[in-house]
């Protein structure tokens, strides 16, 4: 698969060097096709892996990875043009974090959500939201959290989860372990449970954990 993941932080370049391991082509797409640390990132991360603009990365994949924070996320698929969209599964990641006075907040919350607005904003997209819910190392590793932890995804093209389910598959996430909790509009809570992460994160200390789901049946 041809993949473009948006954005050079943390998140994006484990995210792709993921990807590119598992032995998918992936752009790493910034705002210049000249960004250092995504030409820094395809040259470590070897045969697959380019560098390129927004608009070059998603031109070229047939899956787009919204890496890019969420309060930027909508310029960020903007950038990278409508055209390039259309039809595609875009996996949003991202998570609306604000810092005022060095207190975590979140914009959009409650009423709205990243997830909500990036499909709002292309409605010919297929967006998926997932993987929001832990650490980026957690995302492609399950395995440094033991257990029978889940993943969460939300989207409405029912088509597009599979193949996102699959994709997590890929990560390490038996398909058993995702979550669908249907459309969208879920979004909401799955971007509402990062201050508790936060908590949890300071709390533990560390990022090595996830959350596991136990019902009566």
């Amino acid at each position: 698969m041809r993949y473009a993941v948006l954005g050079t932080g943390e998140v994006g370049r484990t995210l792709g060097g993921k990807l590119v391991r598992l032995g998918h082509e992936v752009t790493l797409g910034s705002r210049t096709k000249d960004n250092p640390a995504a030409l820094e990132w395809a040259r470590e991360a070897g045969a697959g892996a380019s560098a390129g603009t927004f608009a070059q990365a998603a031109a070229a994949a047939e899956v787009i990875v919204n890496a890019v924070g969420g309060r930027v996320a909508q310029a960020a698929l903007e950038a990278a043009g409508a055209a390039h969209l259309d039809g595609k599964v875009v996996v949003d990641v991202s998570n609306p974090l604000a810092f005022e006075e060095g207190q975590l907040r979140l914009d959009p919350v409650e009423s709205d959500s990243v997830g909500e607005r990036l499909q709002r904003a292309f409605p010919h997209a297929r967006v998926v939201k997932t993987l929001n819910t832990v650490n980026c190392q957690v995302m492609v590793d399950p395995a440094r959290v033991p257990g029978e932890h889940q993943m969460f995804l939300c989207g409405e093209d029912a088509d597009a989860k599979e193949q996102v389910t699959a994709l997590l598959g890929e990560f390490g996430w038996p398909a058993e372990r995702v979550l669908d909790l249907g459309g969208i509009r879920a979004a909401r809570s799955l971007e509402m449970y990062l201050p508790l992460w936060m908590n949890l994160m300071q709390s533990l200390g560390h990022a090595d954990f996830n959350v596991q789901v136990r019902t009566a049946r």
